[in-house]
Parts: structure tokens; C-alpha cells; sequence
């Protein structure tokens, strides 16, 4: 992280983002006006339930990336026949919660929560029931990841699941960038607020000191990228230390704090294929905004 500071680029992982504030600010940000992923994403589940519950069949476990909120889940806990629910997140507080309320409105489903960043291996509990495996990834999350990334998260996950198992995967699509540049600079400021918390963060957990008065929110869309790249720009020179190193940063200068990956359909299915997966079914909201896919494991690849 500290050599991120100190590249040309200066950066920081977007997994920095989640702890109990920041996931607490990102809820928040599913509900602004301008950000389009979360209600439509909501709205293509609910109508591909039905047609996912005939293509997996029953009594599967259900291990969910990135848990957070329970919104999307339930519609599949109460449209598929799911034994057992595996909800991953790196936020403590957000993944006892949602286990917490699930089990309680879902008697008898198992429910064991794993705490951990899903971009490492991870390793499921050992008392799961038997029987198939679906993987869930909602909310365009697999565009944070460079597209290599992609492939080695995407190639884990079917390690995991083993041949045969699905993901359900949701992804945002290439459009308009006014679109794009609207749902990543609402006017209420709540994605500023959620981009500087990972400054807040930092000062709190590694003794830093950056000012979060003296830094601005930036989140262009870049075309010919296909990608909204989200920055803080610093409005001053300032010296900034975290812990017991020094970084100077003049004004203008920025730390890219995450990316945001947009699709076409095709280039999605290679990027799936590449990882060892056969593509089964799309589904889109009406203005093809966003894409919800199922998966299936086919073969497994070899991490790069």
C-alpha cells in the first residue's frame, strides 16, 4: 500500500474502501438518484429468479462475494431452493449482521460466514452440506478489477466451486458517458464522502495525517478505457505523513483509489471463458444498462 503512495500514479486498493463506515456510505450510495446499478440490478433478479431456479435446480449452497447488504440475496434465498448460505465480506460488523438476519428469517437454512478479502484464496467452511455450489456477485464489483485480475478471481472462483458449479454474476455495461459520470458524482456528495473515507481510514488504523479538507473527489469516465477511474486530488501542496513515511504532493497531483470496469456482452463472455467458464444465460434491464449472467464451471484453469 505505502509503495502505492509513492508511485508516479499514486494509488490505493479499493478494498480500502470497505470498512463498517465505508460499506455504511456505499448502502448510501445505492440509494441516490443518479446511481442506477443497485435498483437495476434488483429489478433483473427478481425477474430472472424463476428462470435461474429451473436452470441449477435444488438444495444448493450459496456463497455470496462481497456480501454487504442483504437486498439481492434474499431474492434469491426466497426464489431458489438454497440449503446452505456462505456470505464473504471484509467488513466484520456488515457480515455478522446480514448472517445474523438471515438465520433468523430463514429457519433451517445453514448459514456460516466467512470473513475475508476475496481477492485472496479462501477456504469454505468444512461442515457445508453436499450437493452443488452457486457462486453470487452482484453489483458490477468484478469491474474494480483490472481485466487480468478478472480472469485469476474468475479462475479461483471455479477452484472453489468445482466443475459444474455456477455464478451468478452482475456487471455493468459500456453507455453514454454522461450515464457514467452521473452515477460516480451524485450531487449530494455521498460518493466524495465514501472516496474520502479510505483518507479517514488511514489516519485512523496507519497514524496518518492527510487533511481530508484539501482533497476533492474525481471520478472521470475514460472511453477509451471503458473504465470510470475514481481519484482524490490534492487542491494544495502538502506534505502528508502515514506512520514514519513522508509523501509530498503538489497541487493537482492525485491518488487513484479504485476503477470501474464497463462491458460489452461479448467482451464479458471471453473474459468468462478465459477463466475456465461456459456462459449459459444473460439477463438486461430494458435499457441494457446492466447484465446479470449465469455461469457454470466447464474447466479449471490454471491461475496465472
Amino acid at each position: 500500500m505505502l509503495q502505492g503512495l509513492a508511485d508516479e500514479q499514486s494509488w490505493l486498493p479499493s478494498k480500502l474502501f470497505y470498512d463498517d463506515e465505508g460499506s455504511r456510505l456505499f448502502e448510501a450510495i445505492c440509494d441516490v438518484d443518479e446511481y442506477y446499478p443497485t435498483r437495476t440490478e434488483l429489478g433483473i433478479l427478481e425477474a430472472c429468479r424463476s428462470d435461474v431456479a429451473e436452470a441449477v435446480g435444488g438444495q444448493l449452497t450459496l456463497v455470496e462475494y462481497g456480501s454487504g447488504s442483504t437486498k439481492k440475496v434474499r431474492l434469491l434465498l426466497d426464489g431458489l431452493d438454497i440449503a446452505a448460505y456462505v456470505p464473504i465480506d471484509i467488513s466484520r460488523w456488515y457480515l455478522e449482521e446480514a448472517a445474523e438476519k438471515l438465520a433468523g428469517s430463514h429457519p433451517g437454512l445453514v448459514v456460516r460466514p466467512v470473513l475475508a478479502d476475496f481477492n485472496q484464496d479462501i477456504r469454505l467452511p468444512d461442515d457445508l452440506p453436499p450437493g452443488p455450489r452457486m457462486a453470487f456477485f452482484p453489483g458490477g464489483t468484478i469491474g474494480n478489477l483490472r481485466p487480468h485480475d478478472a480472469v485469476d478471481f474468475l479462475s479461483r472462483t471455479g477452484k472453489t466451486l468445482g466443475t459444474g458449479g455456477y455464478l451468478l454474476i452482475g456487471y455493468d455495461l459500456r453507455k453514454e458517458p454522461q450515464r457514467l459520470h452521473a452515477a460516480y458524482n451524485d450531487r449530494a456528495g455521498v460518493t466524495a464522502d465514501f472516496n474520502r473515507n479510505v483518507l479517514r481510514r488511514l489516519n485512523s488504523e496507519l497514524d496518518a495525517d492527510f487533511d481530508l479538507d484539501h482533497w476533492l473527489h474525481y471520478a472521470p469516465y475514460v472511453p477509451a478505457r471503458g473504465r470510470i477511474e475514481m481519484h482524490l486530488v490534492s487542491d494544495r501542496n502538502q506534505e502528508v505523513h502515514v506512520g514514519d513515511e513522508t509523501f509530498h504532493f503538489y497541487r493537482g497531483d492525485s491518488i487513484r483509489t479504485e476503477l470501474s470496469h464497463k462491458y460489452t456482452r461479448p467482451g464479458f463472455d471471453s473474459l468468462a471463458e478465459a477463466a475456465g467458464f461456459e456462459v449459459m444465460r444473460h439477463w438486461m434491464d430494458d435499457e441494457q444498462l446492466f447484465c446479470v449472467s449465469l455461469l457454470r464451471v466447464s474447466a479449471l484453469s490454471v491461475i496465472r
